[in-house]
């Protein structure tokens, strides 16, 4: 897992709390033993007794400094190896002032003086602590010539110690993974929410992607009639983003069946799963490790996937993060959509769900300038439906609408998802065709005539209506003009030149 290049875990500050049970059990213990020294196994000379005393008094308000300077030292690393030399010299030269059968005191303060090195530093500090100790205790010891039971018992609480240390190191690691984590979805979630644009969010959830799992293939697909449409789609070095690949007997499909997510760790090994038929998306070159997570929202039905090409590339913690960026990013993915068809809905025209006046004019610009820079044409129908006010007056304002709506699905049938509808107000409608010249825009036009002229209509009483006509005028982009405005005016003429013609007529003609 990434570590986000910046510092990983705790800061040294956030161990202070921590600490102070240490301190406090050290000076506990080191009063404990200074008593228990002064009254069961008194110093043979005031000396070795002052000293004794001295000893206590010191290494309480040695405690007591050390708890204070480390919460505002600036360099804690520095002092945390200090201190351990500290710690490891004057716990080991303890022995010589008090009786050897009060070693398991001893001990006890060694254990909360390497336990304390352990949680406020590395492992570096903890060892160097304890190999002082276990020097000079053992030099002690040789002096004294310690049975082989003590020595029994000093390796003995030394592994113990060591334990401890390991131990501790490995919680924090633990504790590190799980706030790195937190901190990424936080990241992550703090970004995401910012947009509302759809484009943006993908472009911003690939970027964390990249940066927080080491995967050679990532992808974000949306359930669509059986297909799965790729959001985005990063395949080894490349994007295959808008693709759409069959869902049945995919792993894809088996998370979205199940709606849970699926971790494999190694496709080496034979898939057990029900109605899974391994199959490759992307490069000709099979991923072996997979995770694949569900997004279910009210306006989105997707799925977040990772791969690796490498067995055993990711764990369970993977799989968790995953789950959580997973989950944040569905929210955002189903904000964006339902934002997008906000704006959708109030770019339609509320009966035939073709762009209203005002989107239509943006549109037609927008394309406009697309053209000019790729040097196509473009090409602009104006159409009208003839005697359209004799239907409402003679058939009822539902009939006429019933043709207004059938009119804008036999546009539909002739144009492509680049080309835009717009109802240009009442009967009157326009159509632009990018890349498209005079001639393909009067053979798309010439259908859409004969089309509708052969539709069936009917009134509330079930009696054929005759179907309606219309009249269409053409002008195109830039040949004939490079001002928007002027193309409309052209095109709307030609409609009128239509009309004045005899009707059910296209200006200029095929």
């Amino acid at each position: 897992m990434n570590k986000r290049g910046g510092k990983f875990g705790y800061d040294p500050q956030d161990h202070l709390i921590s600490i102070l049970p240490s301190v406090i059990a050290g000076m506990v213990s080191l009063l404990i033993t200074i008593i228990a020294t002064t009254v069961l196994y008194p110093p043979a000379n005031d000396l070795q007794r002052y000293g004794l005393i001295a000893y206590g008094i010191a290494g309480s308000l040695y405690l007591g400094f050390y708890y204070r300077n480390y919460t505002l030292s600036p360099n804690k690393t520095t002092y945390a190896w200090i201190n351990a030399v500290i710690a490891g010299v004057s716990l080991g030269l303890l022995p010589y002032l008090i009786a050897r059968e009060l070693d398991y005191l001893l001990y006890t303060l060694m254990f909360m003086a390497a336990l304390a090195t352990s949680v406020i530093s590395s492992r570096g500090p903890a060892y160097f602590l304890i190999l002082i100790f276990s020097t000079i205790h053992s030099l002690h010891f040789l002096d004294e010539t310690m049975p082989p039971n003590g020595w029994i018992t000093h390796a003995g609480l030394l592994i113990a110690s060591i334990i401890t240390v390991e131990t501790i190191q490995q919680l924090k690691t633990i504790s590190k993974k799980q706030m790195n984590r937190l901190e990424i979805v936080n990241e992550i979630s703090k970004q995401i929410v910012s947009t509302l644009d759809t484009k943006q969010l993908l472009t911003l959830l690939d970027a964390e992607l990249q940066n927080v799992l080491e995967a050679d293939t990532y992808y974000i697909g949306i359930q669509n009639d059986g297909q799965l449409h790729m959001e985005l789609f990063y395949d080894d070095g490349e994007y295959f983003n808008g693709v759409d690949f069959t869902l049945e007997g995919s792993l894809s499909n088996w998370v979205f069946q199940n709606q849970q997510p699926l971790f494999l760790a190694d496709l080496r090994t034979p898939i057990q799963l029900e109605g899974v038929d391994f199959t490759l998306a992307g490069k000709p070159k099979a991923s072996l490790s997979w995770m694949g997570v569900p997004m279910k929202g009210f306006h989105v039905n997707g799925i977040m996937v990772i791969a690796s090409y490498r067995p055993n590339a990711f764990d369970r913690t993977d799989l968790e993060l995953l789950s959580n960026i997973a989950q944040r990013a569905a929210l955002a993915l189903d904000n964006t959509y339902h934002h997008a068809l906000v704006q959708e809905q109030a770019r339609l025209d509320s009966l035939t769900r073709v762009y209203n006046h005002g989107y239509f004019i943006q549109k037609l610009r927008d394309q406009a300038q697309v053209s000019s820079l790729k040097k196509q044409p473009l090409s602009l129908i104006m159409l009208d439906i003839d005697y359209f006010k004799q239907y409402n007056d003679s058939y009822g304002h539902a009939v006429g609408d019933e043709i207004l709506v059938n009119l804008c699905d036999t546009i539909r049938q002739y144009v492509k998802k680049t080309d835009a509808v717009g109802r240009w107000g009442g009967e009157e409608f326009a159509i632009s065709l990018p890349n498209s010249d005079g001639r393909r825009a009067a053979q798309v036009a010439e259908r859409i005539r004969e089309t509708l002229a052969s539709i069936k209509l009917s009134n509330h009483e079930h009696s054929e209506i005759p179907a309606p006509t219309v009249s269409m005028g053409i002008a195109v982009f830039p040949n004939e003009t490079s001002d928007i405005t002027k193309l409309i005016d052209i095109a709307d003429k030609r409609l009128y030149i239509a009309k004045e013609r005899g009707r059910d007529q296209i200006e200029p003609p095929l």
